[in-house]
């Protein structure tokens, strides 16, 4: 019997009291805490409100001192205004502001006006000042060009006197020479007619010095050209170094046209016979920087017919004692 009744042993509610209370102490705690954290940014809030409300405040102070100033000022221009139409009637202030503002654009525009035109007048006097130093200038330069002129042409009017002096010095010598020259050729070659005195040239027909149709000299035309040129040689040293003289051969054809393989035409023919009398006069001591010679051609005539004694006195060599 004993064997099956078993001893009950007494309840333990120590433990589970002491978790209970436990929990119950740390949700205490934490409403605390809750609680403190919620009064800590609820102070924060109001302490920022209120100084946001002392700074409201503050604007609304110096707002209300301002609007007062300035309801003071309105009506102190009030009465001003006031005092100024009973004092000119009505509407007079403003037609006086509108005739204020005309007259200050008026003003204005004149100013504007006033002040270009002075910078133009500026520029106007600048311009005139330049150009009137430049034509004093132009003045001074005229003046002293004019005064060269003159001078200048004195000199030239002198010059030329002396220059047309000394040219007709020259002529009157170079004339006299040739006339010595001729009359001496007259009396050595004798009073022939194939051999005359033209104006200034002496002239031989081409029959006198070479056979028809060539250039080459015949013999009696060499001798009657050394008589010439002994008359020449002794004239020349008499005459004043400062004459430039020359005497020029001219060689003239008639108007019957040659055509050979050595003279295409009268104008080589011409040239040519020219150039041999030269030759021949430079062969018998004649220096070569007093002769020229020239070729005409049939292009100048003595004679304008073409009957056979025109055609033989334009067949002619032509010697002319002249200056360079």
């Amino acid at each position: 019997m004993a064997g099956r009744f078993r001893v009950r042993r007494p309840i333990d509610y120590w433990p589970s009291f002491v978790d209970a209370l436990t929990v119950l102490l740390l949700s205490l705690i934490f409403l605390l805490s809750i609680l403190g954290a919620s009064q800590f940014f609820l102070s924060a809030a109001l302490s920022g409100r209120d100084e946001k409300l002392r700074d409201l405040s503050a604007q609304l102070s110096e707002m209300a001192q301002q609007l007062a100033l300035e309801k003071g000022e309105s009506e102190r221009l009030r009465g001003e205004l006031g005092r100024l139409q009973a004092s000119m009637g009505d509407g007079s202030l403003e037609g006086l502001t509108r005739e204020r503002d005309q007259l200050a654009s008026d003003l204005a525009a004149e100013k504007k006006l006033t002040a270009d035109a002075k910078a133009e007048a500026d520029r106007l006097n600048a311009t005139i000042a330049a150009m009137t130093a430049e034509l004093a200038k132009l003045n001074a330069a005229l003046e002293a060009s004019a005064k060269r002129d003159e001078e200048q042409k004195a000199v030239i009017v002198d010059l030329g006197k002396k220059l047309n002096q000394a040219l007709a010095q020259k002529v009157e010598d170079l004339t006299r020479y040739r006339s010595e020259f001729f009359g001496k050729l007259r009396e050595v070659l004798g009073n022939r007619p194939e051999i005359r005195v033209v104006g200034d040239r002496f002239v031989f027909q081409s029959e006198v010095l070479f056979p028809s149709g060539v250039a080459e000299m015949s013999d009696a035309g060499k001798a009657e050209l050394a008589k010439l040129a002994a008359i020449l040689k002794d004239i020349a040293p008499r005459i004043p170094p400062e004459v430039k003289w020359v005497l020029r051969v001219d060689g003239h054809t008639d108007n019957i046209p040659i055509k050979t393989a050595q003279f295409p035409g009268n104008w080589e023919l011409s040239t040519a016979r020219a150039t041999n009398v030269v030759r021949y006069l430079i062969e018998r001591g004649l220096p070569p920087d007093r002769l020229a010679a020239a070729g005409f051609g049939e292009f100048q005539p003595l004679e304008k017919d073409n009957s056979p004694d025109a055609r033989a006195k334009n067949r002619r060599i032509e010697l002319r004692l002249t200056d360079r």
